[in-house]
């Protein structure tokens, strides 16, 4: 089987920001909807998926965990200026009228998880479908630890495919490097995880284990590439690196073993608490196969609400995909 994962939120609110300056609310309303609706159909055209599961967005549990989790969103939006407000409550709103069209509209399975993240729900889809194929449709560089032969990322901004072998764009051909003109590679997916942790992330406000940290080490110094190929023996290499101090500018004494492990729990798609990881398997497991109809005429309607106009000439391919229902394990073993 093939399966579509939508990070829903993240591509709607990405695709808002990539609207030309001077553009109104409206016209971002209007791209964020295309670009979701057209990334659908170019994975209809190139993969042909038997699902698509768009997985929504709660409360993260990792705020429980640490509280400065993300707390830099939450001070944006406390800045926002009363016009921006209202444009960003506007916005989220017609989200919202989206992610219900497309669960009271289309066979398509919403997923959403108290405490869960749309990361931790794809992540979590994967794990359970091993030997299925998954192509994930999100911005999200988290995800290049997910990447395997069996895990593929469409960035729809971008236009880029990602896989284990390098970026390429919709004709398939390589994406070149800016800096170094040569294909663009993701590298391996663990050290790709274990450089996130280690480097940490401040768009989600998540502290680096060790600052100033080289990616690759000198006679003086071990980096990251030396500890990371010592990480299962445990040898010089890795407890040189993991072992150091340091003090950050509040005068709090940190140990980069320390910040690492707690890094790896906030990033890390595979290392979310077990209550968590539960909750998750329970309601994918859960997922009842859909049975609408009529899906290209509602959905006629609603690129007329919105005018998206290109889209409603063409909804046949856009269709057919959120039409197609889940099918139960049983029932394709």
């Amino acid at each position: 089987m093939k399966y579509l994962l939508v990070d829903t939120a993240n591509l709607f609110a990405r695709a808002r920001h990539s609207t030309p300056r001077g553009a109104d609310t409206w016209q971002k309303i209007g791209l964020a909807l295309h670009i979701m609706f057209n990334s659908i159909m170019k994975m209809q055209r190139q993969y042909k998926p038997d699902h698509v599961i768009f997985a929504l967005e709660s409360r993260s549990w990792r705020k429980d965990h640490t509280g400065s989790y993300k707390a830099n969103r939450a001070d944006i939006k406390a800045k926002m200026s009363v016009r921006e407000a209202e444009e960003d409550a506007e916005f989220w709103a017609v989200y919202e009228e989206f992610t219900n069209w497309i669960n009271e509209r289309s066979n398509c399975s919403v997923i959403k998880v108290a405490r869960a993240e749309a990361d931790d729900i794809i992540a979590r889809w994967t794990a359970l479908h091993p030997n299925d194929e998954h192509i994930i449709l999100s911005n999200d560089s988290d995800f290049h630890q997910l990447l395997s032969d069996k895990v593929t990322i469409y960035n729809g901004l971008s236009n880029h495919y990602i896989t284990t072998t390098g970026f390429y764009d919709d004709n398939g051909k390589p994406v070149k490097d800016k800096k170094t003109n040569e294909h663009k590679t993701v590298g391996d997916p663990k050290f790709v995880l274990f450089e996130k942790c280690m480097r940490g992330d401040p768009t989600d406000h998540i502290m680096t284990a060790y600052p100033g940290v080289r990616t690759k080490g000198s006679t003086k110094k071990v980096g990251l590439v030396e500890a990371y190929a010592d990480r299962d023996k445990r040898g010089w290499a890795w407890n040189n690196m993991m072992l150091q101090r340091w003090v950050d500018h509040n005068n709090v004494e940190h140990r980069v073993l320390d910040r690492y492990e707690e890094n790896r729990v906030l990033v890390d798609l595979t290392a979310q608490p077990e209550d968590i990881r539960n909750a998750i398997d329970e309601a994918l497991l859960a997922i009842e196969p859909k049975s609408k109809s009529q899906i290209g005429t509602h959905l006629m309607k609603f690129c007329g609400k919105y005018e998206l106009v290109r889209l409603s000439e063409n909804v046949q391919p856009l269709a057919e995909v959120l039409g197609k229902p889940l099918v139960k394990e049983t029932e394709h073993a």
